[in-house]
């Protein structure tokens, strides 16, 4: 199990997508704002996840290449 890191892109609980913004020792609080559809789903901005309910989508929310 890879943990994420600060700028990290990662996606969990069905596909919901967001930037990691502080690394705990087991969890990661997550901006999810960086979804386009963030406005219509009704979420908190920001919520934790736990290192096993996760997976990296991208190493940095500013890597323009994908």
């Amino acid at each position: 199990m890879k943990i994420a890191n600060v700028g990290n892109i990662i996606e969990f609980r069905d596909g919901l997508t967001g930037i990691v913004e502080k690394v705990n020792e087991n969890s990661v609080i997550v901006d999810l704002t960086y979804m386009e559809n963030f406005s219509s789903l009704d979420l908190e901005r920001r919520t934790v996840v736990n290192h096993k309910n996760y997976k990296i989508v991208k190493e940095s929310a500013f890597d323009l290449q994908g």
